[in-house]
């Protein structure tokens, strides 16, 4: 034990000058433990009355410090039951009847956690800074729900789709706890909520103006059309000016003729605001124009800009249900500091929480056996237990039992003893069991332990591969975690019986086991699950981990005891060298032993730049608590971190799965809090993914996330998608999910769950129709008139029996839709049997006459999708920081459940095949003119078809690069489409990555991306030759790929998570390798160019074969994992 100044004697100490500097810089009753302080004094009052005054009871009680809150509401309940007051109350009913209140600044806060040691809750802290002698806190009987919180409960349960409430399959009230405690940053937000902004949420971009949209400005003024009634004027506006000062100028250019617009003589343009015709979205705020969204939109299609002047809508819509429950102690979860709860040099009858800093022996836990109610099929198996103990991905050590026969009940009553002192577990550690199995035929000896030093670890620990030597094939079955620490900072302590998860077949879907094998949540299906018992030491008192320690930590152990001296030592020249190099790697670049070695010891030299924070805090040990406290300091000490630029792929990085140290992930999310909602927007998928990575539900992430949506409807209403889409399809992470779409139904307001439930509704009847309409045709690969005749009869039924009137779009918020176009709906010609759906618009003001079109999909997972398209946007605005609009069309698709979701209909579209059939049958893969004839039968004029051979020149080219990038496979005539303005675009994302799939054996994918002869006779150029068109395509191709190549750690990052979160078998090394080859990582610039000039010649010298294969799809018909757009 080191030696610690004591914090017990009272007489006075010669303390060094620092100590005490600390010492009076602490905070309440928690500097330190002389008698006088240790007791606090607490008048409490209450739940019962005196007869004679009718004024509540009340109790004076001196508390000592140590107690847990548990102990002092025992406490109180003892006293009173001894001064025998009220005795039909205190002795029928237990001290858990009631509850602890306080009030701080007008608001009631409950004192929630019972194992709180009390000296270290707020309010000791909030009535110290007061500088009241006496706290004062209220015993008040557990409110009962009410009726009507009870029904609005099951509403909200209804809309996410899971039951929260439901505790059944939790061994810890952790679920419970983090409902409780999402209460405060909710309430903060809604504080602070404008009402006005709120009700409008104008959708504004921070990117500046690209030059492409600039030169589309004549002198910075634009024009705009307000409709009003049925009149309208058009005003030409400076793109600077403010929505204000834009109305200003509307009632300027109108004050002769305001009868002739309806406008009355009496109000003036304080009293209306803009709107987008036919769209819910405002132009309102303190933004120039040039900022909205819509406004970029309109500027970059050269579409006319149409706004209507309305009375604002009323705010009042938004209101939210006032909340039954009193917010929780701030403090609560939040253990001591180490001097607060060591048992050094103290009266051990006087201690009721030991610090686990204070547990040197090793970590330990006792596997009794495991139960399975039916056996695998092979009878000839061996199994074993195997577990590791993880820090994210990093291993800090791993033990397993020896091999025995695999039966329905296997015991070992073994206890497995770590290369871990319970003292260095940090928080977040998971305690990961893996159940593998072999063939009996070679025994597998007790394995080997394995302690931090092998630093790497991979998501699961072991799991494949052989063992000791054997040449046996191990195969893991099942797993389970078990957070070490809870969320309280309590070691856990005790016997468990743990459900396990089963690992996927081969054939059933695997796409997202990587992020599952990281969760803590058990098997909800109880009576079919593997259950696995285990033992973990018992101690007398709660093993509390503390916050902090206060001072230095005398006679460190390790890297530590080199202490901030070495650390801050200059780095020598050729030493600078190595660590430029290693800080410029990528992402994925793994780190030699020496690499981390290095970074270590130059700690405080990495603390200057943060590009090297991923690097340096990957190579800290966190099985040392000595590291982990030194990695601490420096987090705290440095201001680097916050002053530096902001670098989403930096931030984002280290939230992926590799940390878990809630300190590193709160520092990025700190860094996330600057991004404006669009970028919000842009990431929130991703960012919703990285919350699987999160050890615990509550964490600095999920309540950024909640604040975000509950300050923006657009951000809103994705994450309400993108959320309950994940509960009904991961069980692995529902709870986790379900916790943080409550926080955020409860304070989103009555106007956006009323269209929430629209929705839902909408998304589940439509859900009915699929599954009936799949049934009657299972068989039959067309559809017959019978079939689309039955859908039109249900759709018809579905409209008189109450489906919504209208519903905000899934994946299109702004816009509305109304009632279905009967006559235009239809079945798809394809396995899944998707509906072609039309709908009407339902914004009156709407000057569009064309329906809504939506394809309703049941059976495809279509998360993978939505992760392309988000990075194809992501994509987009990168290439729009360069100027470079390449026309990429990333459509709305949106999971809305369990395999089920919407894609929209891209108006004036068709498939590159549909454009060959439609001509000379199956040969039209063969004929080079067809698309370029197509092209220009659309275009009413020669200029218009200029413009569309332009558009497609771009989008051609954003499209090479993007799906040479991402390596998207499975590219046929079927799923890639152009608009009548020459618009080419790809649907259909589920092959990626070289993932290609083969037909008769051979891998259909032969050359990098499509550039068919076809496609080249567009451009004008055909076999070697060139054309300005063709010149233009390369040079578009290498400035879009150059400027992907300058964000390849943001791209490389985004990439890396969405393979651990969502894609079906990409789990290898080699997956992730593919970016990295793909992006020419590491490579100098020129090269690069080379690079890809070299693999469009490959498309030009190998376009016959993409021609046989499109020619194969077309006479076969052979469904290659694309659904046809068109029927």
């Amino acid at each position: 034990m080191e030696q610690q100044v004591s914090d017990e004697e009272p007489q006075p100490v010669v303390l060094r000058e620092e100590i005490r500097r600390r010492r009076r810089k602490m905070k309440a009753f928690t500097s330190t433990f002389s008698v006088a302080m240790d007791q606090i004094a607490i008048e409490f009052i209450l739940p019962t009355t005196t007869k004679s005054s009718r004024s509540p009871d009340t109790l004076l009680l001196e508390v000592a410090g140590n107690w847990t809150v548990e102990q002092v509401k025992a406490q109180v309940w003892l006293r009173v039951v001894a001064t025998n007051l009220c005795p039909e109350f205190y002795q029928k009913y237990s001290s858990d009847h009631c509850i602890l209140l306080y009030q701080k600044k007008g608001n009631w806060c409950e004192i929630y956690d019972k194992h709180q040691v009390f000296q270290t809750l707020d309010c000791i802290r909030y009535w110290k800074a007061l500088k009241k002698d006496v706290g004062k806190i209220h015993l008040t009987c557990r409110p009962q729900p009410s009726e009507e919180s009870t029904q609005y409960q099951r509403y909200l349960n209804y809309l996410i789709g899971y039951d929260v409430t439901d505790v059944s399959n939790v061994h810890d009230d952790e679920l419970e706890f983090t409902r409780r405690k999402l209460l405060t940053p909710r309430k903060n937000e809604l504080s602070d909520r404008d009402p006005k902004l709120y009700s409008m949420d104008p959708w504004i971009t921070s990117k500046h103006l690209p030059e492409y949209l600039f030169t589309k400005v004549t002198n910075s003024h634009i024009l705009l059309v307000i409709h009003r009634n049925k009149a309208s004027q058009t005003i030409k506006v400076s793109i600077d000016d403010t929505p204000v000062q834009v109305l200003q100028t509307f009632f300027t250019k109108i004050s002769n003729k305001r009868a002739l617009l309806g406008v009355p003589e009496d109000v003036c343009e304080a009293d209306y605001v803009l709107r987008v015709c036919g769209r819910e979205e405002y132009i309102y705020g303190n933004h120039p124009v040039r900022d909205f969204h819509w406004v970029r939109q309109c500027l970059k299609n050269g579409e006319e800009i149409h706004l209507v002047l309305e009375s604002a809508p009323n705010p009042g819509q938004d209101l939210v249900q006032r909340e039954d429950w009193a917010q929780v102690d701030d403090c609560t979860g939040v253990a001591g500091t180490h001097e607060q709860l060591t048992i050094d040099e103290k009266d051990h009858e006087r201690v009721f929480t030991i610090s686990l800093w204070d547990c040197h022996r090793k970590f330990r836990v006792k596997v009794l056996g495991i139960d399975i109610p039916a056996l695998p099929r092979n009878p000839e198996l061996i199994v074993y237990v195997e577990a590791s103990i993880f820090h994210g991905q990093q291993l800090l050590a791993q033990e397993r039992t020896s091999s025995k026969a695999f039966t329905e009940e296997v015991l070992w009553n073994t206890w497995l003893e770590f290369n871990i002192r319970i003292r260095d577990l940090p928080k977040g550690a998971r305690l990961s069991l893996q159940v593998s199995c072999g063939k009996a035929q070679t025994q597998i000896s007790k394995g080997t332990s394995s302690s931090y030093q092998d630093n790497g670890g991979s998501p699961g620990g072991g799991g494949s591969g052989s063992h000791d030597g054997s040449k046996t094939k191990s195969r893991l079955l099942y797993y389970v975690n078990l957070l070490l620490v809870d969320h309280r900072s309590l070691l856990r302590q005790g016997e468990f019986i743990l459900h396990m998860w089963k690992m996927p077949e081969k054939t059933e879907d695997n796409s997202s086991v990587n992020a599952d094998k990281l969760t803590s949540a058990t098997n909800p299906d109880k009576a079919s699950s593997m259950a696995i018992a285990i033992l973990l030491d018992k101690y007398c008192y709660p093993v509390a981990l503390p916050k902090s320690r206060e001072g230095k930590v005398a006679g460190g152990e390790g890297r530590e005891a080199e202490g901030g001296e070495r650390g801050q030592r200059e780095m020598p020249n050729h030493l600078r060298k190595q660590f430029e190099a290693i800080v410029e790697t990528d992402p994925l670049h793994p780190l030699s032993q020496e690499d981390k070695e290095l970074l270590w010891h130059f700690r405080e030299e990495c603390m200057r730049h943060p590009r090297a924070y991923p690097k340096l805090l990957g190579s800290v040990l966190w099985g040392r608590q000595e590291a982990v406290l030194a990695t601490h300091r420096l987090l705290e000490r440095s201001s680097v971190w916050d002053r530096s630029v902001l670098d989403v792929g930096l931030a984002m990085q280290l939230l992926d799965c590799h940390y878990s140290d809630a300190h590193v992930r709160s520092m990025a999310v700190r860094k996330l809090e600057t991004l404006g909602d669009d970028d919000v927007l842009r990431y929130l998928l991703q960012l919703v993914q990285a919350v699987k990575f999160e050890p615990y539900h509550d964490s600095a992430l999920a309540r950024f996330l909640l604040k975000r949506a509950l300050r923006s409807k657009r951000i809103g209403h994705f994450l309400f998608w993108f959320l309950r889409s994940e509960i009904a399809q991961s069980m692995h992470y529902q709870q986790r999910y379900a916790v943080l779409l409550e926080a955020y139904l409860r304070g989103c307001g009555e106007d956006m769950l009323q269209d929430f439930r629209r929705q839902v509704e909408i998304t589940e009847a439509l859900q009915k129709v699929t599954r009936e309409i799949k049934a009657m045709s299972a068989e039959k690969y067309d559809v017959s008139a019978q079939v689309v005749f039955q859908l039109r009869q249900k759709l018809e039924n579905l409209q008189t029996s109450g489906l919504p009137e209208s519903f905000r779009v899934p994946y299109d918020p702004g816009l509305r839709a109304g009632a279905l176009v009967i006559e235009q709906c239809k079945v798809m010609a394809s396995k899944k049997r998707p509906l072609w759906l039309q709908f009407k618009r339902a914004d009156p003001t709407t000057l569009s006459s064309d329906t809504i079109g939506v394809i309703f999909k049941d059976g495809d997972d279509l998360r993978q999708d939505m992760l392309i398209l988000q990075i194809l946007l992501i994509m987009e605005s990168i290439w729009e920081e360069e100027s470079l609009d390449l026309s990429l069309l990333p459509y709305g698709c949106i999971s809305t459940g369990n395999k089920i979701g919407m894609i929209e209909i891209v108006k004036d579209a068709t498939t590159i095949a549909n454009i060959q059939q439609s001509v000379v049958g199956s040969t039209g893969a063969f004929k080079d003119e067809i698309l370029n004839q197509w092209l220009r039968d659309k275009c009413v004029s020669e200029e218009k078809f200029q413009q569309a051979v332009e558009r497609f020149v771009f989008s051609c080219g954003g499209y090479c690069v993007a799906t040479y990038v991402l390596g998207v496979g499975d590219r046929h005539n079927d799923n890639i489409m152009i608009t009548e303005s020459g618009n080419l675009f790809h649907i259909d994302f589920g092959h990626i990555l070289g993932n290609y799939k083969s037909f008769l054996g051979i891998s259909k994918e032969r050359v990098p991306f499509v550039l068919t002869p076809d496609f080249l006779y567009v451009m004008g150029t055909s076999g070697k030759k060139s054309s300005p068109h063709f010149q233009k395509f390369q040079d578009v191709c290498v400035r879009a790929y150059l400027a992907l190549r300058h964000h390849t750690n943001l791209l490389v990052i985004l990439f890396s998570m969405m393979l651990m979160t969502g894609m079906p078998q990409l789990t290898s090394k080699e997956d992730i390798e593919y970016i990295r080859e793909a992006l020419t990582v590491g490579r100098p610039e020129e090269e690069a160019q080379r690079h890809l000039l070299d693999q469009i010649e490959i498309c030009r010298d190998k376009g016959w074969t993409v021609q046989f294969n499109w020619f194969l799809h077309l006479v076969l018909g052979i469904k290659q994992g694309g659904d046809k757009r068109s029927a």
